[in-house]
């Protein structure tokens, strides 16, 4: 099962949501997010948030059309987008897309971003425009060429130790990367396939392109 949440992130950061429309997609609604999958035509299978960003008629319209509607209260231990994300958790999903996550608010931005230390190694996707964000943990990890995202820049979470890139435009062999460095910012693969390894830490992983 693949799930995708869609958040109440500014909307021109979205990207067109029906290219990413499928059988085996499950769209998931959180807070204005579910205005968003409306406004692309996408019916939202379920819908979390406390809603707060929303008018009451809003609230009453969207009661009406979803199939199912957990509302929280706005006073609580986690953001709506957290909730949403155990849920699919919860599910065994493949494969947690994260839509409407960015822009706007540096905190809620952040937070988001915490939210990926808790799938599995690529399995939860940070979305916008631009950027497509994930996390691994240290081992071997192949990653494709897709001509739509020209950089590949790679951020130390925590300190990394042994990092080595073969398939890249400036390959590393073995090389320790302490926080704060921006070495692996902006490179580029050079064939259909690349690797990165590393033997520990927590490397993210962005792919990115130009606006155009």
């Amino acid at each position: 099962m693949i799930i995708h949440l869609v958040a109440g992130g500014p909307t021109n950061l979205l990207p067109h949501l029906q290219a990413y429309d499928g059988e085996d997609v499950c769209w998931v609604g959180v807070d204005r997010g579910v205005l968003a999958l409306l406004d692309a035509g996408i019916m939202p299978k379920r819908a979390f948030g406390d809603f707060d960003s929303i008018d009451e008629q809003e609230l009453r319209q969207l009661k009406t059309q979803l199939p199912h509607i957990d509302i929280w209260p706005a006073e609580k231990d986690q953001t709506d987008t957290d909730i949403a994300l155990d849920w699919a958790l919860e599910q065994k999903a493949t494969k947690i897309r994260l839509f409407g996550v960015t822009g706007g608010r540096l905190d809620h931005l952040f937070g988001n971003v915490q939210l990926l230390f808790k799938g599995k190694d690529g399995q939860i996707e940070l979305i916008d425009r631009q950027n497509v964000v994930t996390l691994y943990r240290s081992g071997e990890h192949t990653v494709k060429n897709e001509g739509n995202y020209s950089y590949i820049s790679f951020i130390p979470m925590t300190p990394i130790r042994a990092l080595t890139l073969r398939g890249f435009k400036y390959p590393l062999n073995a090389y320790d990367i302490p926080l704060g460095s921006t070495l692996c910012v902006s490179n580029e693969l050079i064939h259909h396939f690349g690797t990165f390894s590393f033997t520990e830490g927590i490397l993210m992983m962005i792919r990115s392109k130009d606006e155009k």
